[in-house]
Formats: structure tokens, sequence, C-alpha cells
């Protein structure tokens, strides 16, 4: 940088933050705000995506909850739009309470349903989280053998020691543990031959248009591999076209979720009238 320019940056107050910074955190905080109103009037739901079981696709091995708010003007909001904003917020832990919350519920009314919920680690050690989930779990004794808890490769190795305890307790009630966007983070493999993981997804960014992408057929098939070594079972993420599917199909891959099985919708097929109800 030219001594002219660093003095221009030096000139700025402490605490004063360059324009693409000021931006960046004003965002956020009308993010952060939209979801804090959303969740004070009670303006959250679930949308639901089918994981199919590959070569069998007529069937559902089990359907991922999806958090979704809603915004002033009542456009439902996907996670992806604000769950980085609010991650590490008191209002991130709310989110993950409503979401185990409202799984537990739809656990609770269909017996035949298996489902996965989305969580930080960061919710752990949170009071709410915890009683809802002792709640459901003592309500209803079927219901930890039908979820779920997906927790992403990032937020496990946030504090993998109490990710492995918490893990190795709720196992004992049948819950299952799927590691959420594999190959994206920086697990430890460590770490990975500790955890109590069942469920392997492969993240999405591998899986598109993989049928035609050879650095990625490497690198799934390594990924793949190494959920077979720790005896996992394996989902891609993402799968968008049938050659992509047919290629993890013929290279072992167990499931399959993604928008050429079905968008995730807040109206699924059990709750639509004279439908035949989805069955895990």
């Amino acid at each position: 940088m030219t001594d002219h320019r660093k003095a221009k940056w030096a000139d700025v107050p402490a605490g004063h933050q360059d324009p693409l910074s000021f931006a960046i955190s004003a965002r956020d905080q009308s993010t952060i705000a939209m979801v804090e109103d959303a969740v004070r009037h009670k303006q959250v739901m679930l949308a639901y995506q089918p994981v199919v079981p590959a070569g069998q696709v007529d069937r559902v091995a089990f359907y991922e909850g999806l958090i979704r708010v809603l915004d002033s003007s009542g456009r439902i909001i996907p996670a992806k739009e604000f769950i980085g904003a609010i991650e590490t917020t008191e209002t991130g832990r709310v989110v993950d309470c409503l979401a185990l919350e409202k799984g537990l519920r739809t656990l609770s009314m269909h017996s035949a349903l298996r489902l996965s919920i989305n969580m930080s680690a960061r919710s752990i050690g949170y009071g709410r989280w915890m009683r809802t989930l002792k709640r459901g779990l003592d309500a209803d004794p079927t219901v930890g053998e039908r979820l779920i808890l997906e927790i992403t490769e990032s937020s496990a190795m946030l504090v993998p020691e109490l990710v492995t305890g918490f893990m190795s307790d709720l196992s004992q009630r049948g819950i299952s543990f799927a590691l959420d966007d594999f190959g994206a983070g920086f697990t430890s493999f460590r770490y990975l031959k500790d955890f109590y993981f069942d469920i392997l997804k492969i993240d999405g960014q591998f899986i598109r248009g993989i049928a035609q992408n050879a650095d990625n057929q490497v690198l799934t098939n390594a990924l793949a591999t190494i959920a077979r070594q720790f005896d996992m079972f394996t989902v891609a993420e993402s799968v968008e076209r049938a050659d992509d599917a047919a290629y993890l199909t013929a290279i072992g891959i167990d499931c399959l979720q993604g928008y050429f099985y079905g968008a995730p919708t807040v109206k699924p097929a059990w709750q639509m009238p004279d439908k035949r109800r989805a069955s895990a």
C-alpha cells in the first residue's frame, strides 16, 4: 500500500469501519432484527425435503426439516439467508429451539415419519434447547428412534469434546446423528473416529455436476471411503440432475437429497388432504 493510502486509513478514528465492513455489519443487523421479529410473532416454520435411498427413489428414507421464517411482508425466508448472521447470537439459540420443538411435534403426530433437524453445537449447553429435547423424548418414547440431529462440520469442530459427550449420552435414547456439509469444513480425522455420527452428508459443492467433473469425482469417492471406514451411512446433498444421481448411485452412495427429488416445502405430502402419507 502506498504511503498516502496508509495515511488515509491511519486517519480513520478508532472503532470506525471501512465502507464494506460497515455495509456487511448493517446488513447483518437488519437480518438479525428481521429474524427476531419473526420469532417474537411466532412466524417460524419447517420446510421438509425428502432424502431418498439411491436406486429406490420411490421411497423416502427420511425428511430434513429446514427452518424458515416469515419477514414483515409475509415472504418465506430460507435459513441460508439468515443463519450466518444469527449463528453466534442468542437468537440463533432460540431458532434452534423452535426448529427442534416443531420437529418433535411433527414426529409425535406422524408415527411412521423419520426426520432430521439441524442444530448448532453452541446449543448443546443452552438450557431451553436441552429441556425441549427432554420433554419431547419423555412424551413419546418412539421419537428418539426417529429423530436425526444434524450438526455441521464447522460447528462440531468448535467444541469436539463437548459434542462427543453429548452424542454419547443421546445415542442411548436412540437418536441418530448426521455430520452435515462434510468436506466444507475442517474436521480433524483425529476427532472423526471419536464422534458418534451415523450419517455423513457430503457437501453439495462436490456433488453438483459431478458426472462431468473428474476432480469432484475423486473428492467424493474419497469422502465416501472415509464414511465407509467409520461405518457411516452416506448422503449426497444438492443432487439436481439425472446424470449426477446415476453416477452417485453407481459409486455406492447410500442416499440422495436435492431438487431432483424434491424441493423443501412447508406443505409436505402427509399434511395434504386425500394424499397418501409419506413413510420413512
